[in-house]
Formats: C-alpha cells, structure tokens, sequence
C-alpha cells in the first residue's frame, strides 16, 4: 500500500505544471491571479558520500538529501486559496540514524538522544491549507491550517534558503533556528501591510517521533509569533515561541525559542548573491543554548557556485538523554562547538528535464576543550555530490 501511495504523490509532483511563484517560507503569492487552478511544483535530490573523520569513530556513508513539493491555488472571492505539499523519502534514503554529522543533535532513536547525526526528516514534511486576500493597496491577511507544516517562527528553513542551496547538510544551529519547518497541528494567522508583517501560530510543541510515516497529531499547545520585514532582495525578521517539552527525553522541560535573522538574496555587480545572518537561543530550565550562523552563497560564473556557512553553537553532547520523573533533576554540562564549510559545485547540465550539479565540501570545527577526549582536537567532515533541481533555478 505504500509503496502505490509514493509513486501517486510523486506522479502528481512531478507532472504538475509550474505556475505559481516559488515563495514557500513567507507564502508570499499573488492573489490576483484569474479564475481556475494553478499548479507549482518542485524537487530537489542530493546523492552523494558523506565522509565524517573523528577520534575514535569515523563515518562514511552513501546517502540521499531530497523533498518534493506541489502548490495548488484558486480564486475564491476577492481573495485565493490554496493548497500546498511537501515529502521526503529521507525514511529511506537515509538510514535510520539520519545522515552522519559531527555535533550535530535533535530528535532521538529508540528513545536515545541523536547525536553526531542529522535525523531523517518525516515523508510528510507539509500539508496545509491556506486563504489570503487583499486589504487595501497595500495590506493583506491569511489564515492557514496544517495537520503538519510551519509556524511563524524563525528563519527560511535551510533547505529553502538562497544562502544554502547547493549546501547539502543541515546547519548545527538548526534546532536553534529553524527546526520546527516540521511541526504538527498548525493553526496560523498574519496580517502585512507594505513591507510589515506580523504572524502568529499555535501547535503541537512536542518534536516528531520516530516513526517518519505517520502524522503525529494533538491538540496544540504552544504558540509563536513572527515580526518581518521584507524590502527587495531583503528579509528580516525577529520571532519567539512557547514550545511545550518539545523534547521527549526531556519530557518535563518547556523551552523558550528566541530567534532573529537577516537574509539577502540579490546580485553583486551581476551575479547572484545569498546571505543569511542568524542568531537563535534556546531558553531551558537548566540553562541557555546560543547559536550564531553566517552563510552565503554565489555565483561567480553561470557555471560556477560557492558557498560558505560558519556557525558557533552551545550543544549539551556530554549529558543528553536519560528519562527522569518531575522534580528529578541531573547536572546540564553545555559545550561550544563551531564548524565552518566552504563549497564548489559545478553545474553540469541545465534543461527542462531540471537542473544537474556535482559538488564538493570540506567542513572543519572547533571542539570545546570538554569535548576533545571524545572528538579528537581537529575532526573535519567532506561531502561529494550530486544534485538535481527542478524546475531549473537559473
């Protein structure tokens, strides 16, 4: 039954027809199109080996990144709704694990903490419904329902970046900043007027569990709100949320998510540039968790791109994990790693079949002195691989 269930999704992904504009992080579509649906659709696959070197533990890994995505939209009065799906097949691209990356944490595996491993992300990573309508010359409001999908909160999702793609890795700050892109029983509203916008949400706090098949839903209990500017090639933004023990092996800790960013996504002297500033904290009963990320991506030549990411993030490695009961608590050590990745990839061919990329990264980080009898003082990571996009992006 699954396996029919995938090929139909994908067949539909597919052969959608791309009509609508590709803005899925602020949904910032057009509602004055005419009568009729209009299709948008999109992919985007990584195939590749991820080398992870280490002291004591080394990984190398053949693995596939990728989602897929389809948007539907139809007038309805003076305004539009619409439609809007992503998948993974990470649940079987990847191994049960996630993808191997040193640092990196979230989410768990046979109730243990994930550690060093990028978690695969769930098959249905969006199912919303939404309605927008004009309010004036310049205003707008929406509301939108998700039984699983994002909340007002944070940055464009890494995958969705300008200043990421071509990066096939998930940043170390990702729980920091952007994680909850997959969120279950999302109910939004937000209003815009010119360049402003404000956006709330309520959901479920707790993180997806292991089983990447199903939907997870409950009653929301949690809220976010997001504040942003958006100009141009400019995008700003400050939001916060009350999460609701987001994490199961901490089943009695809410958390406070504080985030702010700056992205950029324009030319410089006629060739394309992406960058994204982001700072993000982690309010916890034991403590603050911080992260800082700069990355940017450019394209020197029509075949050319690079890009860079630096990041400084306070993890706790050392004492994750461990049920306890309420008003049982245990020593938080927190650590400071950091990690900086620069980025060749050469674009192979471009054609209405899509867009195909190979790839080349190397990552080097910095270990907290905490952590160097573990990880060695110099662990360094490379990534080779292939892509493909679509529609082409150029």
């Amino acid at each position: 039954m699954m396996p029919r269930v995938i090929r139909a999704i994908l067949v539909a992904l597919v052969f959608a027809t791309p009509a609508l504009a590709q803005e899925h992080h602020g949904h910032q579509h057009d509602a004055s199109p005419g009568p009729g649906w209009a299709w948008a659709s999109s992919a985007r696959v990584y195939f590749g080996a991820n080398l992870q070197e280490r002291k004591f533990t080394d990984f190398y890994y053949v693995e596939s990144q990728n989602w897929f995505m389809a948007e539907a939209g139809h007038r309805v009065g003076a305004g539009r709704f619409m439609l809007h799906t992503m998948i993974s097949l990470e649940p079987v691209t990847l191994r049960r694990l996630g993808s191997a990356q040193v640092f990196q944490t979230g989410e768990t595996l046979d109730d243990g903490p994930l550690i060093d491993h990028q978690h695969p992300h769930d098959f249905f990573m969006a199912i919303e419904a939404r309605y927008e309508r004009p309010i004036g010359e310049r205003g707008r409001v929406w509301v939108s329902a998700a039984p699983v999908g994002a909340i007002a909160l944070g940055p464009t999702p890494f995958m969705h970046r300008t200043s990421a793609d071509h990066n096939p890795t998930a940043p170390l700050a990702h729980h920091n900043l952007d994680s909850t892109h997959v969120t279950r029983s999302v109910i939004s509203g937000g209003a815009a007027h010119g360049a402003f916008s404000l956006e709330a949400s309520i959901f479920k706090g707790l993180e997806p569990d292991e089983n990447r098949w199903d939907l997870d839903l409950g009653v929301p209990d949690s809220w976010s709100a997001r504040v942003a500017w958006t100009k141009g090639p400019w995008r700003a933004q400050f939001s916060g949320a009350d999460l609701t023990t987001p994490d199961t092996i901490e089943p009695f800790v809410d958390v406070v998510q504080l985030t702010s960013s700056l992205e950029y996504a324009g030319t410089v002297r006629n060739r394309p540039l992406a960058i994204t500033v982001a700072a993000g904290r982690n309010r916890e009963f034991y403590g603050n968790l911080d992260a800082a990320l700069v990355e940017a991506t450019w394209r020197p030549s029509p075949l050319w791109v690079t890009y860079v990411r630096g990041e400084v993030v306070e993890k706790n490695i050392l004492t994750a994990g461990g049920l306890h009961p309420p008003g049982f608590t245990h020593p938080h050590i927190f650590s400071t790693v950091g990690a900086l990745t620069a980025g060749l990839v050469r674009e192979v061919h471009d054609s209405r079949a899509g867009n195909f990329s190979a790839g080349l990264d190397f990552t080097a980080h910095w270990v907290d002195p905490n952590l160097v009898d573990s990880y060695g003082e110099h662990p360094f990571s490379i990534h080779a691989s292939l892509r493909w996009s679509w529609p082409s992006q150029k």
